[in-house]
């Protein structure tokens, strides 16, 4: 009985420590969405955050399996938010969320770069956006090919 209740114990702080770093994620995510939630938030003339990309964004955020790193959240001038996973000024994987499921994606991995788009269902991060950010943050350096 002793051994279960451990286990129970372990899995719950486990789980209490991913739920932490997504939901610190996604609290970062709204603050950037009120900064920017006005017209010219840039002191130019950038959109306001589009409530439609915090939504998918958050989706994205949610889907993303627990062994992916959290990406940092910058506001995009056309209302858009960037994810992007940097891994050093030669290797990184940026992804831009707007109004849709639509996922526009780029990657830089030393000499290797390239772009592509891929379609989100609200619940399963695309493969191929997987693949990509685990090549660049470190999951073994298997080249990315746009489909």
């Amino acid at each position: 009985m002793h051994g279960a209740a451990t286990k129970v114990a372990a899995l719950a702080e486990q789980s209490l420590a991913l739920f932490g770093e997504k939901a610190a994620a996604l609290s970062c995510l709204a603050a950037l969405a009120t900064e920017c939630s006005e017209p010219g938030w840039d002191g130019e003339d950038a959109a306001a955050i589009d409530p439609l990309a915090v939504l998918w964004t958050r989706r994205f955020v949610r889907a993303l399996p627990a062994a992916i790193p959290l990406p940092e959240f910058t506001p995009e001038p056309d209302g858009s938010l960037s994810l992007d996973w940097i891994q050093s000024r030669h290797r990184l994987f940026s992804l831009s969320i707007g109004r849709s499921n639509r996922l526009a994606y780029a990657w830089l991995d030393g000499a290797d770069k390239g772009h592509a788009v891929a379609r989100f269902d609200g619940r399963n991060v695309p493969a191929r956006v997987l693949e990509g950010i685990e090549a660049i943050m470190g999951r073994g350096h298997a080249g990315l090919r746009a489909a």
